[in-house]
């Protein structure tokens, strides 16, 4: 039936209408939605559709109107652009008809799908390219559309091509927009890094602000830092940051090609699983009891030499895309390259120390102990040229005779603290020799070695050192502060562990009272043996002596 001349005029001012809404829409999904809607008041269909392609022509977007919720939810997938969709799809024309399952291009419909009779394809054009189609199916009151209804959703595809593009034109703005966001974003991080890094030399410094920045930025629950240590083989956590700190120090140390830091250790390359549960490679269970799903670990280098690995995970389950990882890059050279930087640092302060503890017990020998040795010297040929008959004075000048002799083994203690010791070539039980000769010479004091040599030839050279300085750190308390006549150093091995006792006689001390500051004493023992893995145990007690008792594993651990 065709429509009067004013209902047809009624119909075209209700479309215009419409359309000047649709041209406001910029959200393409509410716009798809509008325009169906649009089109079953316009042409009286109980069901429409609006399908988009993308640019290789395929329906990239199908929204429906006129079903409820729960019929699309039973409708096993959306339309895949065959039968008569893919004919509309392929035509530059608008295709009606009165009953869809008779037409030879029709495929039939999936399960659940409402039955449908009547239909009305119009394309949705700009110029030469078909950007969608409007579908419009179940005549309301009639046996099929009309030619009218034809004409008017034609029209309406032609405010529909402007709508879309406009809303395409916005998405792809937005898009950009947040592009653009995103890389000032990226920028922003990268210059808070690099002027943090810039800033400071201090390591502890460096890597909290570092793993800061890149947490925050990345919006993950943890992360964490690994150094590679000197024997270019063990990877050591030294920083952990955010949640579950329990469930990632489980697990602190990895060799190089074992798990996922030391698989970044070896290859140089960047590892992202977003399936923690699920992925082999990954060797810390109590991280994934944690409820962690995803993480990501990237080298950290400088001059094109690891340094260590960062690593941050996350419970969620938005993934880490290849943008984060190009980030996390750029970061961890940074990083990498102020690590380096931080340690030659530490290196020119170390050397600066002991060339200066060097040259302070040169000038302690060469000038104040040679002096003093002359003022004794003095001393005694003045008690041979005094009388018999002065005892006095005699014994007045053999006092201070032996209070120099006292100063010059004091002087000759603290220079023997002051200068660096290093194990050289020898083995662990020869260091140690060496230190308690050193220890007898210049304190006057009994010092005893006893271990077996050969059970020793295995030990780490890193654990070795710890050792040696524990047992000179403990002889120069022994000389400073315990006044011992006699100190014992005993070494012997299990199958596990090599174990040294370091035992003197002297005052003793309450433990209770003693110092604990990181650096200095026997807080400075602590620090070498737990670094190596070991463990140290002190006793002591006024005038009981002092017993220092630490062990090591017998190898490296992971």
């Amino acid at each position: 039936m065709l429509l009067t001349r004013e209902e047809l005029q009624e119909r075209l001012i209700a479309l215009h209408q419409a359309s000047l809404e649709l041209v406001k829409d910029v959200s393409l999904e509410t716009l798809l939605e509008r325009i169906a809607t649009v089109a079953c008041e316009q042409a009286e269909a109980r069901y429409a559709a609006v399908g988009v392609l993308d640019g290789d022509g395929k329906l990239k977007r199908f929204i429906s109107v006129g079903m409820t919720e729960d019929e699309v939810k039973r409708i096993p997938h959306p339309p895949r652009g065959r039968g008569l969709i893919g004919a509309l799809m392929d035509t530059e024309e608008p295709i009606r008809l009165a009953d869809v399952t008779r037409d030879p291009r029709a495929v039939g419909y999936p399960p659940h799908h409402p039955k449908m009779r009547s239909f009305l394809g119009v394309p949705i054009r700009t110029a030469d390219l078909q950007l969608g189609q409007i579908y419009l199916t179940e005549k309301i009151g009639q046996a099929e559309f009309t030619a009218d209804d034809e004409k008017i959703i034609q029209m309406l595809a032609t405010y529909a091509s402007a709508a879309i593009q406009n809303a395409r034109l916005y998405e792809h703005l937005r898009e950009r927009d947040a592009a653009m966001t995103r890389r000032s974003e990226d920028a922003a991080l990268l210059n808070d890094i690099a002027s943090t890094l810039t800033s400071s030399l201090e390591m502890d410094e460096i890597l909290n602000k570092t793993l800061a920045l890149v947490m925050n930025y990345m919006k993950v629950e943890a992360g964490e830092i690994f150094l590679l240590e000197d024997d270019k083989q063990t990877l050591r956590m030294v920083l952990h940051r955010g949640q579950a700190a329990e469930a990632f120090w489980n697990r602190s140390r990895f060799h190089v090609g074992e798990g996922f830091p030391g698989l970044v250790a070896r290859t140089g390359e960047p590892i992202v699983s977003v399936d923690l549960a699920g992925d082999a490679r990954f060797e810390r269970d109590a991280v994934v009891q944690a409820g962690f799903q995803q993480i990501a670990c990237l080298p950290l280098k400088a001059s094109g030499n690891l340094v260590g690995v960062l690593s941050v995970a996350t419970r969620g389950q938005s993934p880490f895309d290849a943008r984060d990882v190009q980030l996390l890059s750029a970061a961890g050279n940074w990083a990498g390259l102020a690590i380096e930087n931080a340690r030659l640092h530490q290196n020119a302060r170390r050397l600066a120390v002991l060339e200066e503890r060097e040259r302070i017990g040169m000038d302690l020998h060469d000038g104040i102990i040679q002096s003093i040795y002359g003022v004794g010297l003095a001393l005694e040929n003045i008690q041979h040229m005094l009388g018999e008959g002065e005892t006095q004075a005699r014994n007045r000048v053999k006092h201070a005779i032996d209070d120099l002799n006292q100063i010059i083994r004091d002087i000759r203690t603290y220079i023997l603290d002051l200068r660096p010791r290093q194990m050289n070539n020898e083995n662990l039980l020869d260091g140690l020799k060496r230190l308690a000769s050193e220890y007898r010479v210049n304190t006057l004091a009994s010092a005893t070695v006893n271990g077996a040599k050969a059970k020793l030839d295995g030990l780490p050279q890193a654990h070795s050192m710890a050792l040696f300085h524990i047992c000179q750190e403990a002889l120069a308390n022994a000389a400073k502060h315990a006044a011992a006549k006699r100190v014992s150093v005993n070494v012997w091995t299990t199958d596990e562990r090599v174990v040294m006792e370091v035992r003197d006689n002297g005052k003793g001390f309450d433990l209770e009272k003693m110092n604990k500051s990181i650096g200095h004493g026997l807080a400075n023992i602590q620090t070498r043996v737990r670094a190596v893995g070991g463990e140290v145990d002190i006793s002591s007690a006024p005038g009981e002596g002092t017993t220092i008792l630490a062990w090591v594993p017998l190898r490296s651990q992971s």
